[in-house]
């Protein structure tokens, strides 16, 4: 991997994970409008919008081809369960006054994204890196002593994204097929959802309040930008790098949450997050070496 590889994978981690920090603030606006309705809602519009962009760009080929090997389609159906499953959680954090746990579970997920490096893509950590991920279980102990019981909420968005970054990272697919795979694996769950929801009187797609479906078409717009950029950063980057970066996510999560909407914040956590932002000096020391060598 050369030095532009390196320096372009950051790039499009950093754009994945500053929209990423917004979306407690987006979201927050659909918190009438149910977390399954927004689901489907964001699946069936991000698959519209990115063939629509696979439609500008010719790429249907690389599409057909996944079909043509079916290990390939079924590592992007995984990844679509486990990354639905997460958006769901966090859709119900935000409609429920848990941003600060969802942050939490995203300041998490950069450790579930080492362990998995080492246990399965058996990636290496330098002293530095080890260090990080100390203070990062340091903070995580913390926090649970501090809430006196398993923060499921965090444990959830933490173990369903860090899985989806692994499997996403071993399928060789571009991040726009790649994307529009998914949200497709992701339809037939909506359209179930979609019927039975039609027979209890209640329609998922169309709604009286003309803003509300606005955001709604807009949310899938908003879902497929990042998880693209997603996709090419994880391409291009080791998973360790990519899960610190995540740091940027939940950084801007929490202060949302805090400062925003007013979540109350217990003193003892911010030695937590003290912790994290330790750890996440150290790791960014060491990657910035890396990068040097590379150059």
């Amino acid at each position: 991997m050369n030095s532009k590889t390196h320096l372009a994978g950051i790039g499009f981690g950093l754009l994945a994970y500053g929209i990423w920090g917004f979306f407690p603030l987006f979201f927050r606006q659909l918190a009438h409008v149910s977390p399954m309705d927004v689901l489907s809602n964001r699946a069936v519009w991000a698959c519209l919008f990115v063939g629509l962009l696979l439609s500008l760009r010719g790429n249907w080929g690389k599409v057909r081809a996944v079909f043509r090997q079916p290990r390939q389609f079924a590592m992007l159906a995984l990844a679509a369960l486990l990354v639905g499953s997460n958006w769901l959680v966090f859709l119900w954090a935000v409609a429920n006054q848990q941003v600060v746990a969802s942050s939490l579970g995203y300041f998490l997920t950069p450790l579930v994204n080492v362990l998995l490096g080492l246990a399965v893509l058996k990636e290496r950590l330098n002293r530095l890196e080890w260090i990080s991920v100390g203070l990062a279980l340091a903070a995580i102990g913390n926090e649970i002593i501090t809430l006196g019981s398993l923060p499921w909420v965090s444990l959830i968005l933490a173990a369903t994204f860090g899985t989806y970054g692994l499997v996403r990272k071993q399928v060789p697919v571009d991040a726009l097929s790649g994307l529009w795979l998914e949200t497709l694996a992701m339809l037939p769950v909506c359209l179930l959802y979609t019927l039975w929801q039609s027979q209890q009187g209640h329609s998922v797609f169309v709604t009286a309040d003309t803003s509300t479906a606005l955001l709604l078409v807009g949310a899938g717009i908003l879902t497929a930008l990042p998880l693209m950029a997603f996709a090419a950063a994880t391409q291009r980057l080791d998973l360790a790098t990519v899960g610190m970066l995540m740091y940027i996510n939940p950084t801007m999560q929490f202060l949302t949450a805090v400062w925003v909407f007013g979540e109350p914040m217990q003193s003892a956590r911010l030695i937590s997050f003290g912790l994290i932002w330790i750890g996440l000096f150290f790791f960014s020391w060491s990657a910035w070496q890396k990068y040097r060598k590379l150059g």
